[in-house]
């Protein structure tokens, strides 16, 4: 027996869907607006888990340029039949005020680590759509439908047949199940076992309250009813419990019969408290009672931190280097721009200067033209350090390390000009700390007496983030206050002043370069390390 330590997938990798396809399972997490989107996982033992890639990676199959903060990739869907893998999506456009622009699409590959096809428009009702392939050869998309009517918001589940053959929707929409009393019904999958139909939904909103239902019909339209013992997983009753805000969740069978369910999960700093990690992705044994209802295997419906599998054996994951010297490496997989594809237009391996060059775009508070190269924080303590040349001829030239939940959130470290026409002018290193689309500047700016390159570094522990510069290795000198970490976390964003707006991602870190004058001011970093002293 060996024993899945939970989260399986730490950081940022919310609304989990699961598929075993033989010995292999694929987990897809959510990207919002990070580029390429959706994440694929696979394991073949539950405990070891891996990226094999992102499916979405060409402005075809994913247009985000202009999406709000924690918009574009929701909740997408992977299934598999008759020997080809199908991914369905929301690229969610705008979600203010009682309309939310919500348009649907699929992508299908018979390789998953090869090319997906290009996207097929299915339908713009909702949100959270999922793809059921029933036993006859038919197929279902399901989907949460938003009404506006008085702002009511959650319009039910809907259904409607979905031909394979052709990629369109046949027959007409029919509403399926009209959620519960828990509220914030979403993320609907059907899964068949046995006589019934069994609809799984997240409810409870995405907060501490969320949770895992679970309804059934003996008819694929239904009507269902509702699980006596709902929810199955939730964790609202359990504060002190170390996974909380548990929900969106799929079920599956391993090979040997045992069943399980992934689900999203948050790792709070404190006790209800904020979460710099973001939501991701648990795992938790279940079991289906004589009455035909599934159920946490253990007495407690909170998830735990570790959870025995059997049967299964384990098969440890190469995983990318947290040490990217990029005179030898190209990026790794962990590494995602924002909205847009990366392309050499504006990142690329530069043979001349033994770098990553990062050519300066718009501002990090942009939603269309950044030039930012980023990874998850995936711990509660993490240190990252760069090494970046740049030579700025301007106050709107800028490049550094950033510390980004969203673009009115996030913390920059980074060199900067002086006066715009003066050659002469030297170069300063400064912080610009973003709050809620306010900026200020926590230290004096530094005149820099080098021109030479400059070592940076983010040292993230728990809420704590303080920020260090060398001129020489690893003789590291304390740069500006002991800033606010925690406010880059959905539990500090969503209290924006302008009322209830999507937070849903998590801390990233990584290299970043601005050019506001638009010359195109090129930055070259050498390297990029990320550790977890606290090797969680």
């Amino acid at each position: 027996m060996s024993m899945l330590q939970n989260p399986i997938l730490r950081g940022f990798n919310p609304d989990p869907n699961i598929v075993r396809v033989n010995d292999d399972y694929y987990i897809a997490t959510s990207t919002f607006e990070w580029f390429g989107g959706v994440q694929i996982h696979h394991s073949t033992d539950l405990v070891n888990w891996r990226i094999i890639g992102q499916a979405l990676n060409s402005i075809e199959q994913l247009d985000m340029r202009g999406v709000p903060d924690s918009c574009g990739v929701w909740a997408p869907q992977l299934s598999y039949t008759n020997g080809r893998f199908y991914l369905v999506y929301t690229n969610v456009k705008s979600f203010d005020g009682p309309w939310k622009d919500t348009p649907n699409y699929f992508v299908s590959t018979d390789d998953i680590t090869g090319k997906w096809s290009q996207a097929t428009y299915l339908n713009s009702s909702g949100f959270d759509p999922s793809i059921f392939h029933d036993d006859d050869g038919k197929s279902y998309l399901l989907n949460m439908l938003v009404d506006h009517r008085s702002n009511a918001f959650f319009g039910g589940i809907v259904m409607q047949e979905l031909c394979l053959e052709t990629n369109k929707l046949v027959g007409d929409v029919k509403l399926i199940f009209a959620g519960t009393e828990l509220g914030c019904t979403e993320g609907p999958h059907i899964l068949k076992r046995d006589d019934y139909y069994y609809l799984i939904t997240a409810e409870g909103g995405t907060g501490y309250e969320h949770c895992i239902s679970v309804a059934r019909s003996k008819n694929v339209f239904g009507p269902y009813d509702v699980h006596p013992h709902n929810p199955v997983i939730t964790a609202v009753n359990e504060p002190s419990n170390p996974l909380q805000k548990c929900g969106h969740g799929d079920f599956f069978q391993t090979q040997n019969g045992d069943w399980y369910t992934v689900f999203l999960t948050s790792r709070p700093l404190s006790e209800r408290g904020r979460c710099i990690t973001g939501r991701e992705t648990g795992i938790e044994q279940i079991i289906w009672n004589d009455d035909g209802w599934p159920t946490a295997k253990h007495a407690n419906k909170a998830p735990r931190l570790q959870v025995p599998v059997e049967g299964l054996t384990l098969n440890p994951q190469p995983q990318p280097s947290r040490h990217i010297d990029f005179s030898k490496n190209e990026l790794t997989v962990d590494f995602q721009s924002l909205r847009i594809p990366m392309c050499k237009s504006w990142v690329y391996k530069n043979a001349q200067k033994s770098s990553l060059t990062l050519v300066g775009k718009e501002s990090l508070s942009s939603l269309h033209q950044q030039s930012f190269i980023a990874r998850r924080v995936q711990a509660h303590h993490t240190i990252s350090t760069t090494h970046v040349d740049f030579m700025p001829t301007s106050f709107q030239q800028m490049a550094g390390l950033a510390c980004y939940y969203n673009t009115a959130h996030y913390y920059y470290l980074h060199i900067c000009g002086g006066d715009v026409g003066d050659e002469t002018s030297p170069r300063y290193l400064n912080i610009i700390s973003c709050d809620k689309y306010q900026t200020s500047t926590p230290i004096a700016p530094l005149k820099l007496n080098t021109d030479g390159p400059i070592y940076l570094k983010a040292d993230f522990n728990g809420a704590q983030l303080q920020f260090y510069y060398a001129i020489e290795e690893n003789c590291w000198i304390k740069f500006g206050p002991t800033l606010d970490g925690s406010i880059l976390s959905d539990d500090y964003v969503q209290q924006s002043p302008q009322g209830y707006r999507p937070c849903f991602t998590g801390a990233f870190v990584g290299m970043a370069c601005q050019d506001l004058s638009g010359q195109n001011k090129e930055a070259h970093f050498s390297f990029f390390n990320y550790d977890e002293p606290s090797g969680e």
